[in-house]
């Protein structure tokens, strides 16, 4: 049995693809964050991300994604199948698969799949599609105006926001707890920096949605 069908194999790969996951949303979050202050340096950005090196990384980042969603429905199908079965990753007593995020991680991995394929739909296909099939990037301030502007497409994005804080806000500890940081010590201490680090990460977000909206209506 090779690592990538064995059950332990299948927890490792959710786990270290979840950590390119939050990596990826971290670098995507950071440069996003640039718009709030200035529209001439979120242009600057957005061409930065050009760079060959940024080119290579950010496909590695997001094929970890990509990984990580595959294997969370392969793992789902296996629990199902099992009856009773231990939820997405491994965990050391019931107690810690209490919380009400790890009963409903498939749910949680659901919104945020549909509120990506939405976003895919408003920023990548109009700008590194466009670029990949020939045509030009849309200006990514407009977008950003176009998108945000409309006060329902910015409140789904919130909701998409509170599904991903919910999923990382578990997933964060669970799955440096999977990759070996299970002791009592380290597990109290990682889910606190967890709740933090994704609590900061996903702000950076809502803020980034929600001053778009306020300055496509004139608020600011």
């Amino acid at each position: 049995m090779s690592i990538f069908t064995s059950s332990i194999g299948k927890k490792l790969i959710m786990s270290i693809s979840g950590i390119f996951l939050v990596l990826f949303l971290t670098m995507h979050m950071v440069l996003n964050f640039t718009s709030v202050f200035s529209a001439e340096a979120f242009e600057a950005v957005c061409k930065f991300m050009g760079n060959p090196v940024v080119t290579v990384i950010t496909p590695v980042l997001a094929f970890g994604f990509v990984i990580h969603i595959i294997y969370a429905f392969i793992l789902t199908a296996s629990n199902l199948k099992s009856r009773g079965g231990l939820k997405r990753y491994e965990v050391a007593t019931k107690t810690q698969a209490d919380s009400w995020a790890s009963k409903n991680m498939i749910y949680l991995g659901a919104i945020v799949l549909l509120g990506l394929a939405i976003h895919l739909t408003h920023f990548w296909s109009k700008m590194q599609l466009a670029e990949f099939t020939g045509g030009e990037a849309a200006d990514p301030n407009m977008l950003l105006s176009q998108t945000f502007g409309n006060v329902w497409i910015t409140i789904l994005y919130l909701v998409w926001f509170v599904a991903i804080w919910l999923h990382l806000s578990h997933g964060f500890w669970s799955a440096l707890q999977t990759i070996g940081w299970n002791n009592d010590k380290w597990l109290k201490r990682l889910k606190v920096i967890g709740i933090v680090y994704v609590t900061i990460l996903m702000a950076g977000f809502a803020i980034t949605a929600i001053v778009a909206c306020c300055k496509a209506n004139g608020l600011l």
